[in-house]
């Protein structure tokens, strides 16, 4: 198996014939899923994601992949191909289209009217090319052939690229339901065609290769609900991705059985539900839905709300909701739903929502006391069954942390694709296809790009770095004011703290050594602002350390007179 090395290089320029593959996200996480095809000069964007922010990253809304690696080159971009609509596969999307507008927005009925949504908001209409299964489209010298695949939303698609370098299946996000709520299974008749006209490269979700076995059936997960709604004697509140189509009708037909409205709560989810609605993937009876200004007015007993915030996000209603800064409030008997899988790295703030809904009198049902979600990724049985149809000369798994990648390499060898054509990357690495093997060449930059409110690219790493430290640690500023001839201190220092935790009586202590160390600095002849500031920064960040073991920000100000 090969795999990247922290000391790679910029690939060589691609051989006339060959097809290069660079993922600048989704490799060794879950999000931002993006790969550049390049064939002949020519470019195709396969989805582009966003990865959305952990605590450790404060203030940061979302995080994009970065576009430095095709900025220079959006001319050379034939289209961007959006295998389902879920935000690590489309949320990037407006931010690559603020860079060059008519790019084609390749995807299914569905896929394209949530897009549009998106990006109306950020005011830009896209140039849309509608494709469905069994369809085949050419985008330059990309011959895209698409094939139906089952996940948690409705119109997934696959993506069959063939160039003169070869046949690389792209799996997208899919799992094997073989009965699925809407009746359109993942096309394995389709696959195992591919595999006999040899596919040379398969890119496959790794999201659940850890999972033995196959995914349970989305039909299993109505009665559950139904349950749940039924035994209800207040208020359901039902959590789920705003995405989640056929969660949603299971929750609808739930509630029109039992005689209960339903409200839709969040913007995302309103707007989402509303395209579903209006292209016929949703059904809701007339009358059901309701405006959720007006639910506060039924009695609880009638009502079913439908919101976000099943990961614990700290904007989403939900969360919202648990911290009584929502307006509808959790009261003694509601009935809170998570209808959804956890996606890792969330477990802290998930436990932390269900913890604040408990605390005002909600029964919370969630994955770990009732099976209320199945995953939209196939497990390990199905994603052999998928080696087993397409028997890939090269393998690349995609879509997963570090651990899945590695697990469903070792499902590929076990199928029998030789160690040496299984292609572990990350992002930023080159994968080239030269002669019917992948090869892995070089690397490009592929780092973060955060968005801050209005603010993209503009926070960095260190940034986020100050931040944690004064979330953490807080800060203390110290005001000097020098002599701007001498550098001798001329008033101060004046001392103050926020968030330090530190007894302000307590800087008395650390003055005179402030005062020493300034003296000492002016006889050396030193008068340059920001010696000055070191010293400063220096002397009481030693104090701190050494009398409270802690590392607060220290903000030097010096005055010149």
């Amino acid at each position: 198996m090969s795999h990247p090395h922290p000391e790679l290089g910029p690939p060589p320029l691609l051989p006339e014939g060959a097809l290069r593959i660079v993922a600048l996200g989704g490799l060794g996480e879950i999000g931002r899923n993006m790969a550049v095809f390049e064939f002949d000069g020519r470019l195709l964007i396969v989805d582009c994601g966003v990865l959305f922010p952990e605590p450790e990253q404060p203030g940061v809304d979302l995080i994009l992949p970065d576009f430095d690696y095709i900025r220079d080159r959006l001319d050379d971009v034939e289209a961007v191909v959006l295998t389902h609509a879920h935000e690590d596969h489309i949320g990037a999307v407006p931010y690559l289209l603020r860079e060059r507008r008519d790019i084609p927005v390749v995807g299914s009925r569905l896929t394209l009217a949530l897009i549009e949504a998106k990006l109306t908001e950020h005011r830009i209409q896209p140039v849309k090319v509608e494709v469905a299964e069994e369809q085949r489209h050419r985008f330059g010298p990309f011959d895209c052939e698409f094939l139906a695949v089952n996940h948690s939303i409705p119109d997934a698609l696959a993506v069959a690229i063939r160039t003169p370098a070869g046949i690389v299946l792209h799996t997208g996000d899919f799992r094997m339901d073989q009965l699925p709520s809407d009746g359109r299974l993942t096309d394995l008749g389709g696959f195992a065609r591919l595999g006999r006209e040899g596919v040379d490269l398969l890119m496959s979700d790794s999201t659940n290769a850890e999972v033995p076995g196959f995914v349970t059936s989305e039909r299993e997960i109505a009665p559950v609900i139904d349950e749940v709604v039924r035994t209800a004697t207040k208020r359901v509140i039902v959590a789920s991705f705003a995405s989640h189509i056929h969660r949603v009708q299971q929750v609808v037909d739930s509630a029109e059985r039992h005689g209960r409205k339903v409200a839709l709560i969040g913007r995302s989810m309103v707007r989402n539900m509303g395209v579903a609605r209006d292209l016929g993937y949703l059904k809701v009876p007339p009358g059901l839905i309701v405006d959720s200004k007006e639910i506060e007015g039924w009695p609880p007993e009638d009502v079913v709300l439908i919101c976000t915030g099943s990961q614990g996000e700290p904007m989403a209603a939900l969360s919202r909701m648990a911290n009584r800064d929502h307006p509808i409030r959790i009261a003694e008997g509601d009935t809170v739903l998570l209808a959804s899988s956890l996606v890792p790295g969330n477990e802290t703030a998930v436990t932390r929502v269900i913890n604040g809904l408990t605390r005002w009198g909600a029964r919370v049902v969630h994955k770990g006391n009732a099976k209320v979600h199945v995953s939209g990724h196939a497990a390990a049985g199905e994603l052999l069954y998928v080696l087993n149809l397409t028997r890939p000369s090269n393998f690349m798994p995609v879509h997963g942390e570090w651990r899945h990648l590695r697990a469903h390499a070792k499902l590929a060898a076990l199928t029998g694709v030789p160690d040496d054509h299984i292609v572990i990357a990350e992002d930023g690495v080159v994968v080239d296809l030269i002669d019917g093997r992948a090869r892995i060449s070089g690397a490009v930059q592929a780092g973060y790009v955060y968005v801050d409110g209005t603010s993209v690219g503009d926070v960095t790493d260190f940034a986020l770095k100050d931040r944690r430290i004064l979330g953490e640690e807080g800060f203390i500023s110290v005001v000097v004011v020098v002599d701007s001839n001498t550098g001798k201190l001329t008033a101060g220092p004046e001392i103050h703290a926020r968030g330090s935790g530190i007894d302000p009586d307590r800087f008395d202590e650390v003055i005179p050594q402030v005062e020493r160390a300034l003296q000492d600095n002016a006889a050396d002849g030193v008068v340059d602002i920001q010696q000055i500031r070191r010293v400063v920064r220096r002397t009481v960040g030693r104090w701190v350390s050494d009398t409270y073991r802690r590392r607060p920000m220290i903000i030097p100000v010096v005055v010149e007179v």
